[in-house]
């Protein structure tokens, strides 16, 4: 087999996740080249974007050079990928999930606040939401860009802290402060690296599924029924978090309202058996208490 051509964005995680795929394909014996994507708007495709179903802002360039055979597979923050993949796309490897938790970052001038007097940086309306479930009369400011841009308009901004993802920082080697935050459910398939691939690529898929990581598939296709069964795009306040003690899952999810005053929320134990799409079955007792009526609100507002 010639070389794999693994397709990444541009920007330094998803580089580094990238040449993780490579590590692991270059163990089996595997020859890899990593081909970064820089956006450059709808390829030509003989037929347009969204008939194709390709939604997701973070993954349409690839999703493109997929079609395009420009790359053999794309890496990508799983958390990113939106459920309904595009036409001939499929998902067909995870590396196994290291740091799924959101955690706080302060600014030094902050370091004594109380979590209940801290001004937040975040546009993240899951993030958003859980905070205030639990701070009720919390102040946020929008913040977006990578991380050390996040770091940096911390800094500079007018707040006293920040929520990152824990994975990006330990991938990243950096070597900053940071606050576990438990009671914020990660977001479904969050510290998760997955890997797509074209449907047609028979022989390449064949050789992605020596990388895979079954626990955490079974885990991550777990939390990403429940949001599409809730028919939460990315932006939606939901949080999923599936976890395997020895014979047993436990599988805990939420979904707020923007204000987090109204919120719904699972946390099941269980023991894992094919056929039964748990993430499917736990969405809809949501739905049935609630859910619905509150998904229906949170579209209307957003």
């Amino acid at each position: 087999m010639k070389s794999i051509r693994i397709g990444t964005r541009n920007s330094a995680l998803a580089l580094w996740q990238a040449r993780e795929v490579a590590r692991h394909l270059q163990n089996n014996n595997y020859l890899t080249e990593i081909v970064p994507i820089v956006s450059s708007g709808d390829k030509n495709l003989t037929q347009p974007l969204y008939s194709l179903g390709i939604t997701g802002v973070f993954t349409r360039d690839l999703d493109v050079a997929l079609l395009n055979d420009e790359i053999d597979i794309a890496v990508h923050s799983l958390k990113d990928v939106p459920t309904q993949l595009p036409q001939n796309i499929k998902m067909i490897a995870y590396l196994e999930r290291d740091f799924p938790q959101d955690v706080l970052i302060r600014k030094e001038t902050a370091r004594n606040k109380e979590f209940h007097e801290l001004k937040l940086a975040t546009s993240s309306l899951r993030r958003r939401a859980f905070w205030l479930k639990n701070f009720p009369n919390a102040e946020f400011s929008d913040i977006r860009g990578n991380i050390q841009t996040r770091l940096q308009k911390l800094e500079e901004g007018d707040f006293d802290a920040t929520i990152l993802s824990l994975a990006g920082i330990k991938r990243m080697k950096m070597d900053i402060d940071y606050e576990m935050l438990p009671f914020l459910i990660p977001a479904p398939s969050q510290g998760v690296i997955s890997v797509a691939g074209h449907s047609d690529k028979k022989e390449i898929n064949e050789v992605l599924k020596s990388i895979n990581h079954t626990p955490t598939q079974i885990c991550v296709e777990m939390e990403r029924n429940f949001l599409s069964t809730l028919e939460g795009g990315c932006t939606a306040p939901i949080g999923a978090f599936a976890e395997i003690f020895e014979d047993q899952i436990r599988f805990k999810a939420a979904l707020c309202s923007l204000d987090g005053k109204n919120c719904i929320a699972t946390d099941e134990s269980f023991v894992y058996s094919e056929g039964i799409n748990f993430g499917e079955k736990f969405a809809k007792v949501v739905l049935e208490n609630g859910g619905k009526e509150l998904m229906t609100e949170i579209k209307s507002q957003i």
